[in-house]
């Protein structure tokens, strides 16, 4: 330990090295329920490039453990700390390095939020598509680390999809530049995307340069209520079938508006037992919402409300964006299953979840991405009770089982981390296992970048 600090401290501000175990410990873990989290040696917050690679330089002489965090928001265990490593957290790195209308693209340091760098790019006429619910707190390092998603991913897609170049440190301090600046690029490997995702495993990312879009038109939005899971999910396969891109298609079922409802007097309808919500951005978004209107009602919607304004399509947002803090307010514990399924089985997902709900005696709600199949159970359990502890866990793997039945998979965007990699196992099979570990290896030769992540 003396020696580790030693080594650091020559290399770093005073101010980057936090010791004291009462704070390091508030360092520990990110939000996911049942994942393990060891007591970090130190915290170091660096402020530029040369100073993550004289933290990895020294972590690789002294062979100590690195784990790099964001803003701690994930749900999946990936930044939660091993005893004895070096937490480096890269919120300080923070600045917006650059903003091209011409190019479209944005170069940022990892720490910046998703929010600052999305009204950023706002003032110049541009878009930043990926807007995780987390979106006022999470940072653009955190989002490449899990490849995480959004509301927005119907029509715009997931970070991968914004990522064209990166720099990174890697595990023995050298620099590494992957990717591009310009609209197009083939040469070599696509390096870039196997960061993403990577959940710190392979390398540190400190520079990203990012795709920007032409700001749309405001969103409408409107919300359907339906009387089954079933027939909201029918009304999704119908829109998507007659080609239709909304910029958002959101699912809330029974279980979460009441909760909604009950911690913001939304007054969303509580009679339902789905509601779904649909937005454009087109240029005349009504007569859009209107097409999608008479779908919902041919898949036997109650009722079909478009918003009339962006006033009250923001209100029905902000409704969808509470969903999860809802659903907190259940139980004193939640565990947030994230479980992608093709569009054209998602009813038999929802369906499915709500049986293992009632067989294990628990509260499960699901909001989803609908329009991508993405859906996200939500078990809330007492944490205190060890019989609804190990029912919420057991229920929650079998959710998992069920879509990787549907032809789905363990994650559509919060990651693996500790809490699903025995999952992965099941999802890649043994080839794909094997040849991940050995990519893992070409870059980390030792082992220490997030260990016990992902594999």
């Amino acid at each position: 330990m003396d020696d580790l600090l030693e080594e650091l401290r020559a290399g770093l501000p005073a101010d980057a090295l936090i010791t004291d175990p009462d704070v390091t410990a508030t360092y520990a873990h990110d939000m996911a329920s049942f994942c393990d989290a060891g007591a970090p040696a130190v915290v170091v917050l660096p402020r530029t490039v040369e100073e993550v690679q004289h933290v990895m330089r020294t972590a690789t002489a002294l062979r100590v453990p690195v784990v790099p965090q964001g803003a701690r928001t994930g749900l999946s265990g990936a930044a939660n700390a091993s005893d004895g490593c070096i937490v480096l957290s890269l919120v300080k790195m923070d600045r917006i390095l650059e903003i091209s209308p011409v190019d479209r693209i944005a170069v940022v340091e990892p720490g910046v939020i998703n929010a600052v760098l999305s009204r950023a790019v706002n003032e110049h006429g541009l878009y930043y598509p990926p807007d995780p619910s987390s979106w006022e707190m999470c940072t653009i390092g955190g989002n490449i680390g899990t490849a995480s998603g959004g509301l927005c991913c119907v029509k715009y897609g997931v970070t991968a999809e914004y990522v064209l170049g990166l720099e990174v440190v890697l595990a023995d301090g050298r620099l590494l530049n992957t990717g591009r600046r310009t609209a197009k690029g083939v040469a070599g490997y696509d390096l870039t995307r196997l960061f993403v995702g990577s959940e710190g495993s392979l390398g540190i990312v400190v520079k990203a340069v990012l795709a920007l879009r032409p700001k749309p038109p405001q969103q409408l939005v409107l919300a359907a209520e339906f009387p089954s899971a079933a027939a909201a999910c029918d009304a999704v396969c119908r829109i998507m079938e007659r080609g239709h891109t909304p910029s958002l298609l959101e699912l809330m079922d029974r279980t979460t508006v009441r909760a909604v409802n009950a911690m913001a007097s939304m007054g969303l309808p509580e009679s339902t037992e789905a509601l779904l919500l649909c937005a454009f951005d087109t240029p005349d978004p009504a007569a859009d919402l209107t097409a999608v209107g008479e779908l919902c009602t041919a898949a036997g919607a109650t009722g079909v409300v478009p918003a009339d304004d962006a006033a009250e399509s923001e209100l029905l947002l902000h409704a969808r964006r509470l969903s999860l803090p809802a659903m907190e307010t259940i139980k004193s514990a939640t565990m947030i299953d994230d479980v992608c399924v093709p569009r054209s089985r998602l009813g038999a997902m929802i369906e499915g979840t709500a049986a293992i709900a009632g067989r294990f005696g628990l509260t499960i709600g699901v909001v989803a991405h609908a329009g991508d199949g993405n859906t996200h159970p939500v078990v809330c359990f007492d944490h205190t009770d060890a019989d609804e502890s190990r029912r919420a866990r057991e229920s929650f793997d079998e959710i998992m089982a069920l879509g990787l039945e549907l032809g789905g998979t363990i994650t559509g965007e919060h990651g693996v981390g500790v809490l699903k990699k025995e999952w992965l196992a099941r999802e890649l099979g043994e080839v794909g296992v094997e040849l991940q570990q050995g990519i893992k290896a070409a870059f980390d030769p030792l082992g220490l970048l997030n260990p016990g992540k992902l594999f």
